[in-house]
């Protein structure tokens, strides 16, 4: 059994770790060209930090949800709250094993999946591109939790979610 102190302080180094090119290149590929849907949807990482990862979808004609307004589609908007969720759990698992190599971290995500998932539609998805971020609300040994946003290219809130991913 670790101590507070000693948990408090690898906490700390996680927050504090900065990824190695190598890696954010191999969760780039697992999560941008493996993930197929991720691929679909045009969702794509702007930036990952053990703390907070980004992504942003640019709109297109077949992700148009309601065609008199040319809204995104809610399920776009969903599936990529879910993936950046995901993400930022896989960051964060990350930043706990700096001690690793990065191909030994990337082979920690084989077990990541959603449990539950919540997504509140505030306003209309109406832009040319929508930014997205996500970050670890609690990292446990077998459930992380998530939340993340979905905004406007211009910041604005569009719609949050929570999640719960299991880890183990």
């Amino acid at each position: 059994m670790t101590s507070k102190s000693t948990t408090h302080r690898k906490e700390a180094q996680a927050a504090a770790a900065e990824f190695e090119p190598e890696f954010v290149a191999g969760l780039r590929e697992i999560f941008e060209l493996r993930v197929a849907f991720n691929q679909t949807i045009g969702l794509k990482i702007a930036d990952i930090t053990p703390t907070l990862v980004q992504g942003h979808i640019a709109m297109r004609p077949d992700l148009i949800g309601h065609a008199a307004y040319e809204r995104i589609h809610g399920g776009v908007i969903s599936a990529g709250l879910d993936s950046m969720g995901g993400l930022a759990v896989m960051a964060a698992i990350a930043a706990r094993h700096m001690e690793d190599t990065p191909q030994q971290r990337l082979q920690r995500f084989s077990r990541l999946g959603t449990i539950d998932l919540r997504v509140d539609y505030m306003r209309p998805g109406i832009g040319k591109a929508f930014l997205l971020r996500a970050e670890v609300l609690r990292l446990g040994s077998r459930v992380a939790n998530t939340r993340m946003e979905f905004l406007s290219e211009a910041g604005e809130l569009l719609s949050v979610g929570s999640a719960a991913y299991i880890v183990s």
